[in-house]
């Protein structure tokens, strides 16, 4: 057997390859080339790197499980081949209770490790800011969104609004980015987001922040997180929705806290305040609403 020096002496040149390697990666390459990550500057929120980090280092572990499984499969299938001049089935093992509980331990013990760091994460995706700088309710419709921007009253009459349309390509299928709808977020900010849906399952995915929610009919959902890199990044509906799902899209426009206020002023000066968060919902009849159950049957 080797010695423990010259397996010392052998690691050492792989370690010194593997930093090589990884100090000419790009955050991108760190990052299991996930969108949401630029040569230089920030990710583009506070929760990007751990979801990042989290597929990167799953993805790490099973290639070694990978790596180990193929290595012995090819290893026992040169070692057991039938040689020259044999004949028959070789000779069968059973009952290996080492190998046994080998294999039904370490899969155990992954299992528990994926989930044990998993929902640690989750559970730091999910809370909520108590007090958050931005309030925002986005509204999912077949097939466009709506973005209200609460204000502090408690009737919310001091909110803005937009209301947008689906998108419509061209000819040639490509789509007119300008007229999307658009979400404003100001950088460094701590923002939470109502999730509501005004008809159908929808979910709300910001392809660049690594996360999307469902948006469900009468149960609202609530994502909170901080934009820390300025930029417009793509938007769409995740869940299938109905005949013009691929053509709803939207913009995110993380700016400024100047630039953000700027726009919601000119919303208010468009006219655009107060609460549409049940404004055009097609389901306004269901039971404990004030409908009739004439009205609600029609």
């Amino acid at each position: 057997m080797p010695s423990k020096r010259r397996l010392r002496w052998a690691a050492l040149p792989l370690g010194v390859a593997a930093a090589v390697v990884l100090a000419g990666c790009t955050p991108t390459e760190l990052n299991g080339f996930l969108p949401g990550f630029v040569e230089d500057g920030p990710a583009t929120t506070d929760r990007t790197e751990m979801v990042s980090g989290l597929w990167v280092n799953s993805w790490l572990v099973l290639l070694a499980v990978g790596v180990i499984t193929w290595g012995l499969m090819a290893w026992a299938a040169i070692v057991y081949r039938r040689r020259r001049g044999q004949s028959g089935l070789p000779v069968q093992l059973r009952y290996n209770m080492p190998i046994e509980i080998f294999y039904t331990i370490v899969p155990f013990v992954l299992v528990l490790g994926f989930f044990a760091f998993t929902a640690r994460d989750q559970v730091t995706l999910e809370t909520q800011w108590e007090d958050p700088d931005v309030s925002i309710t986005a509204i999912g419709k077949q097939w466009s969104w709506d973005f209200q921007y609460d204000g502090e009253e408690e009737d919310n009459s001091d909110a803005v609004w937009t209301m947008g349309q689906q998108a419509r390509p061209d000819a040639a299928g490509n789509v007119d980015q300008d007229a999307l709808p658009t979400l404003y977020l100001p950088v460094d900010k701590t923002v939470t987001i109502k999730l509501a849906s005004r008809d159908v399952i929808h979910s709300f995915w910001i392809i660049d922040f690594l996360y999307k929610k469902d948006m469900y009919q009468g149960h609202d959902n609530f994502w909170s997180f901080t934009p820390t890199r300025e930029g417009t990044y793509a938007g769409k509906c995740a869940e299938l929705c109905g005949e013009y799902h691929s053509m709803m899209l939207f913009n995110v426009k993380v700016v400024s806290e100047g630039e953000y206020e700027d726009y919601l002023e000119s919303l208010r000066d468009a006219g655009q305040t107060g609460d549409v968060n049940d404004a055009y919902d097609r389901l306004q009849n269901w039971p404990g609403t004030g409908a009739s159950e004439e009205e609600g049957d029609n």
